[in-house]
């Protein structure tokens, strides 16, 4: 019975797929792909008809389905283009197969309905799985980069970095802060480290541990840290806390805490003003002459 059925929609194929792509036209009217160009929408439509039927046709998945679906999630078109695509070949094969037969009847309308969702039910469970390891790559490369920059420890000057923190932060984070810093401390030849935790929300115990773990470990290496950006409020709340910040220096504002870092580096800022007068004056004089 089966391979007679498969037989009736291989060899009505054109037919199927006509009334495939009049239904799926009309759908496109309101939905996301009236975006996209009729001459790209229907040689996909075209070649993801031809796919359905390669796999109808060898019973079973196939290295197109494969391909095509990789080359649809580089494209960026959504799954939901593909399920539906699918649900609508599973009606329109369904009402095909029903309108040839001359006696309808319980048996009959369960073995075709068995036979198709035999056909479709794995293509679905492909894509949806394709798709699936695909958004997992996306959200584990996202979170890489998120990582990245959640902790990034800046070099401005030879021998001084500053590490900006902002958001809150938690244990992983507070690893994540420590791994950055030793690493940075050596690949930039840092004496001096600025952590300027302006952006961060809330300094509680366990966020000034986190600090204090990381400076100590940073003074072990042989560089200084300088916690900056200390406001008012955080101020209040470590004092409030009892939390002793004593062993390493900190300032209010990240200029305070960089003219500390350039006198910790034997350099110092220089107003080049009076300098800027002499040259005037001497190009003043040369002018009279």
């Amino acid at each position: 019975m089966h391979r007679r059925l498969q037989a009736i929609v291989v060899d009505n194929s054109d037919t199927i797929i006509k009334n495939w792509l009049e239904q799926v036209s009309e759908k496109r009217k309101s939905d996301y792909t009236s975006a996209i160009s009729d001459e790209l929408f229907q040689s996909t439509n075209r070649e993801f008809v031809n796919v359905i039927f390669t796999s109808v046709d060898k019973s079973g998945l196939t290295d197109e389905l494969d391909n095509f679906s990789e080359r649809l999630v580089n494209l960026g078109w959504p799954l939901s283009y593909l399920t539906d695509g699918l649900q609508t070949f599973r009606r329109v094969t369904i009402d095909f197969i029903l309108s040839q037969s001359e006696k309808i009847d319980s048996d009959h309308f369960s073995t075709v309905l068995d036979m198709v969702d035999r056909w479709i039910d794995p293509i679905i469970n492909r894509l949806v799985n394709e798709y699936s390891g695909s958004w997992e790559h996306t959200v584990s490369m996202q979170r890489v980069a998120l990582q990245e920059l959640s902790a990034p420890l800046i070099p401005v000057m030879n021998n001084i970095t500053i590490m900006p923190l902002i958001g809150t932060i938690d244990t992983e984070r507070a690893k994540l802060i420590m791994e950055n810093l030793l690493e940075g401390v050596i690949k930039h030849n840092s004496e001096v480290v600025l952590i300027d935790i302006t952006g961060v929300p809330v300094v509680d115990t366990m966020v000034a541990h986190h600090i204090i773990q990381a400076s100590e470990a940073v003074r072990l290496i042989g560089s200084t840290c300088i916690l900056v950006g200390i406001r008012p409020e955080i101020a209040q709340t470590i004092v409030n806390l009892g939390i002793d910040l004593s062993k390493f220096p900190t300032k209010s504002s990240l200029r305070k805490g960089f003219e500390t870092a350039l006198e910790l580096t034997d350099r110092k800022i220089e107003n080049c003003g009076e300098t800027e007068q002499n040259i005037e004056k001497l190009l003043g004089s040369l002018k009279k002459e």
